[in-house]
C-alpha cells in the first residue's frame, strides 16, 4: 500500500509533519513517502497571476503525488484557526486543475497544535470541506499539547494513552 502522508505547514520543524511521518509508519505493509510542502513553493494564487503564468508544474507534481497514493495521511496545522497560508495556497493552485484534489483516496486526518485543543478548529475545517474536493476520511485523530504529547526526537507519541488511542484508529482503519 503507497502511503503519502504530509503535514498542513511549511514549517521546517512542523509538528505536523512529524505527526503524520509516525501516523503513517503505523500502517502494516506501508510504503510511506512523507512530502515537504516547502517542495511545493507557488507564489500567492490569483486569477490574474494564473492568467500570466498558466498552471504551475509544482501543483500539477503535487497532484500526481496525490494521484500515486492508496492512502493519504494528512495532518493540518492551524494558523489563527484555519489552513496555514502555506497549504490553501497550494491547495488552490491544484484544485484550479483537478477539482477533486485528493482523487477520491481514503485519508486519515489529523491535526495537532501546542495548546490543549491540539488544532481542533482547523480538523474541523477540513474535515467538512475536504469530501467536496475528493477526500474519504476514514477516521480523524487530533493530538493536543504537542509538546508534552509527542518525542520528537524519537518521532513518537509519549502519552499512553493518546499512542493507544492513534494505533487503535490505524488497527481497525479499513473497518470503520
Amino acid at each position: 500500500m503507497k502511503i503519502i502522508a504530509f503535514g498542513g505547514s511549511n514549517s521546517k520543524n512542523s509538528i505536523n509533519k512529524k505527526l503524520a511521518t509516525y501516523a503513517s509508519s503505523l500502517f502494516e505493509n506501508g510504503l510511506v513517502e512523507v512530502l515537504d510542502l516547502n517542495d511545493y513553493a507557488l507564489p500567492l494564487f490569483s486569477v490574474d497571476l494564473e492568467k500570466e503564468i498558466g498552471q504551475p508544474k509544482l501543483a500539477t507534481d503535487f497532484l500526481e503525488k496525490i494521484a500515486s497514493a492508496d492512502l493519504l495521511v494528512v495532518s493540518m496545522a492551524e494558523n489563527n484557526g484555519n489552513y496555514s497560508v502555506a497549504f490553501k495556497n497550494l491547495f488552490d493552485w491544484a484544485s484550479r486543475q483537478m477539482k477533486d484534489v485528493f482523487q477520491q483516496k481514503d485519508m486519515f486526518l489529523m491535526s495537532t497544535s501546542p495548546g490543549r485543543r491540539g488544532g481542533t478548529t482547523v480538523l474541523e475545517i477540513a474535515k467538512n470541506a475536504f469530501p467536496r474536493y475528493g477526500a474519504q476520511i476514514k477516521a480523524t485523530f487530533s493530538l493536543p499539547n504537542f509538546n508534552e504529547n509527542f518525542d520528537s526526537e524519537h518521532l513518537r507519541i509519549s502519552n499512553p494513552e493518546l499512542d493507544k488511542e492513534i494505533k487503535t484508529i490505524v488497527a481497525n482503519f479499513y473497518q470503520q
